[in-house]
């Protein structure tokens, strides 16, 4: 892996297992430390103490032999048998007439000939190799008269069992003390981001709409600005956003009064625009259409106002199969095909607003996308799904999103007569469903069109 890649994989990776994972990486260091430190002092005290005794050995028995040969001694290979401190030890004497041997077997060529031309040199010398497979430790001493060499293998077996066992330890100690620092990592991190999740559901519910939400006071004088200064901009959004909703609800009923005249006064004229010149009666058109509009925007201010005031309905088990049907036939649609299926569930809901989501989608599908060709009820999973299609142009990507927000009309934003709504129609649709726990988006319809689509959870047994 290249250090972009790796560098990527660690940005990948939470906040939580990058420390924990620190802490392991710097715990594994210092066991490597001090496992290498404890690997050269202990095999090098081992080695040197092997080394003395051998020595100390080997000292003996070298005076054993010169003795020997300065008598002449015809019982060399008696001392030499004797002198073999086990079964793995070997002991070689190179004469003028060739080599004698005591103990476990092995060629003289296996002896290290730079060990060999040392003795040779009428210095002692020593050496670790391995012969036939056993680790030896041979010293190699001039004897007689320097035409003699007296060499004696040491076998290293158990100090070598020793070695390996103390590195099996201390490699097994380097990565236990690494998981065991991942686990403290992971635990410590948990533990100090406790304040930090606190915060982000705190930050998660305000989004969802929960202007109420605060931070318990912190005690820490590092947390303690952060929680202060959290609930601070949270009280002062929550006043805002409410004498916003106050404002809107007062603008909205004021507006009804004069509007309700100026509706009144506008009937009374078209019922006599027989008696006016075209050019009034043009005007009056216009002023119907706008009236229209503006009644039908303060009827969806009104709506939005007392959503976000928490205006909230009382819940009851709703039958969407009896519910679309209902408002179908309530706005002369009858003809609108509806798919129930058997096992559509009931949810439990405010009939008012979930009668209203459907108007809303329906005059939607009838102002701009052909009107409604189908309505489709059907379950998925644990929620109920109602499905409405329209035979329009359907809605571009770029704005699937956008359309449900307040006073959006999406491509039909330039239209001004009778039958264009005020943008706030999809609004309610989505506030309604999301107050709900509903979701609710548009998709395209097989065939050509736009398929509004919404789901609500079933209702609890």
């Amino acid at each position: 892996m290249t250090h972009a890649g790796f560098r990527s994989t660690l940005r990948r990776l939470s906040l939580r297992w990058r420390v924990a994972g620190a802490f392991g990486l710097g715990l594994a260091l210092v066991m490597s430390v001090l496992g290498a430190a404890t690997w050269n002092l202990t095999t090098g005290y081992m080695l040197d103490q092997r080394e003395q005794s051998t020595l100390r050995q080997s000292e003996v028995n070298v005076d054993l032999v010169d003795k020997a040969l300065a008598e002449h001694s015809d019982n060399l290979d008696e001392l030499l048998t004797g002198l073999a401190s086990g079964p793995d030890s070997s002991i070689l004497l190179s004469r003028p007439g060739g080599w004698l041997t005591s103990g476990r077997q092995i060629e003289p060529t296996a002896i290290p000939a730079a060990l060999l031309e040392s003795a040779h040199d009428g210095v002692a010398a020593r050496q670790r190799f391995t012969a036939d497979g056993i680790p030896v430790l041979a010293i190699a001493t001039p004897v007689g008269n320097g035409d003699s060499i007296y060499v004696e293998l040491y076998p290293l077996l158990e100090l070598d069992r020793t070695f390996r066992y103390l590195s099996i330890l201390l490699i097994t100690g380097t990565v236990v003390a690494a998981l065991f620092g991942v686990l403290l990592g992971a635990w410590t991190t948990k533990r100090a981001l406790r304040p930090l999740s606190a915060l982000r559901g705190a930050a998660a519910r305000v989004a969802r709409g929960d202007l109420t939400t605060r931070l318990p006071h912190q005690n820490d004088p590092d947390l303690a600005p952060l929680a202060t200064s959290f609930n601070t901009t949270t009280e002062q959004l929550e006043q805002r956003v409410r004498r916003d909703k106050r404002f809107a609800a007062d603008v909205s009923h004021e507006l009804r009064s004069p509007l309700t005249t100026m509706v009144n006064v506008t009937q009374v004229m078209t019922r006599r625009q027989d008696t006016m010149d075209p050019t009034a009666r043009k005007a009056l058109g216009l002023l119907s259409s706008e009236l229209h509009r503006f009644q039908g925007m303060v009827v969806d201010l009104l709506e939005i106002s007392r959503a976000d005031q928490d205006d909230e309905g009382p819940a009851e088990l709703v039958d969407l199969d009896a519910l679309v049907h209902h408002v179908l036939d309530s706005r002369g649609m009858s003809d609108v095909p509806v798919d129930t299926a058997p096992d559509i569930p009931l949810v439990f809901a405010d009939r008012r607003r979930i009668d209203r989501v459907v108007t809303n989608l329906l005059d939607n599908a009838d102002r701009y996308g052909g009107g409604a060709v189908a309505v489709t009820l059907r379950r998925r999973g644990d929620h109920a799904r109602i499905e409405v299609d329209d035979a329009g142009s359907g809605v571009p990507p770029a704005l699937r999103e956008r359309i449900f927000e307040r006073f959006a009309r999406g491509l039909h934003a330039g239209r001004r007569d009778r039958e264009t709504g005020s943008g706030l129609g999809l609004a309610i649709v989505a506030d309604h469903v999301h107050r709900h726990g509903g979701t609710v988006w548009v998709e395209d319809r097989p065939g050509g069109g736009a398929r509004f689509v919404i789901e609500l959870p079933e209702a609890a047994a």
